[in-house]
């Protein structure tokens, strides 16, 4: 593979960062309904993306061969449900373990990226999969000594595990739709149709869709962050790197996540939570630092 870009490593960078923010703000936005929030995360995006699709990539829009709608949509549709997942989780166990949890996605990544891609990873980058995920246990170990109680931390780890399922297979899904798409173009549709899947969940849940001001806000805030930003950077991104080394710098979202949590929601990590997330870093910057990486 060759060497991506250095503007694909300073964008994923700060894609990374953007959704380390995004389990920060879910908190901040309390018992506000998951559904409606990813509701509002997905069109705000879709409201960006769209006009600009249509005035650049119409023409390669519309002739898109059957199989790339239905990838495209099918990409969108498992992001939606990964938000909807992902935010629920956040609100029923805490930051540590839903964005530990969250970011297994390297495991799930490198079985399906060797049985339906063949884009088998290094040993390098195999072994650093397997540090890093260490690492990540290791933190999702420590909740913090600050006495929270979670509404459902089995269900709320659960459904993080499931994010992390689905985010993985629209990784690997797009990742092959990027050999032959604008950005512009598969992320517009990418969008749309996450943005309807999750419409749908809020009809069928009954689910209301309208919310306060201030947490409206925070759901614009997450679309243009975590949901422009960070996945946008990811779907650039993908055109350049294998899906498994992406799903592997996302495993800097606990890290990132935990930290701010700390000074935030008074989540103080025990010894083991500090040295996972020195063994996270070690691991992604091993592997970003390789050559066959």
């Amino acid at each position: 593979m060759a060497r991506a870009p250095a503007h694909v490593w300073a964008l994923v960078a700060l894609g990374l960062l953007a959704i380390g923010s995004s389990p920060i703000l879910i908190r901040l936005a309390g018992d506000a309904p998951a559904l409606t929030l990813a509701a509002w995360r997905t069109l705000t995006v879709t409201a960006v993306f769209a006009p600009l699709a249509f005035v650049q990539s119409r023409d390669e829009i519309a002739a898109f061969s059957a199989r790339d709608w239905a990838l495209a949509l099918g990409a969108g549709v498992l992001l939606g449900l990964h938000f909807m997942a992902w935010i629920v989780s956040v609100q029923l166990t805490s930051i540590a373990s839903a964005s530990v949890l969250v970011t297994m996605s390297p495991i799930f990544i490198a079985v399906l990226g060797a049985v339906f891609l063949s884009e088998r990873p290094s040993r390098r980058t195999t072994a650093g999969i397997a540090v890093a995920v260490v690492g990540a246990v290791m933190i999702g170990l420590s909740e913090g000594n600050g006495g929270s109680v979670y509404p459902n931390p089995a269900l709320g780890n659960a459904l993080a595990l499931t994010a992390a399922v689905l985010v993985s297979i629209y990784l690997l899904i797009g990742r092959a739709v990027r050999q032959k798409t604008t950005f512009v173009a598969y992320f517009a549709l990418l969008n749309a149709a996450a943005a309807g899947t999750c419409l749908v969940g809020c009809l069928v849940a009954g689910v209301p869709l309208g919310l306060p001001l201030p947490v409206a806000l925070l759901a614009v805030a997450m679309g243009l962050g975590p949901g422009l930003l960070g996945h946008g950077s990811f779907a650039y991104g993908l055109k350049y790197l294998p899906a498994a080394l992406i799903g592997l710098l996302s495993l800097a979202e606990p890290v990132f996540a935990s930290t701010v949590a700390l000074f935030a929601f008074r989540e103080v990590p025990s010894t083991v939570g500090v040295v996972g997330m020195a063994v996270v870093l070690a691991a992604i910057a091993a592997v970003v630092t390789s050559r066959d990486g």
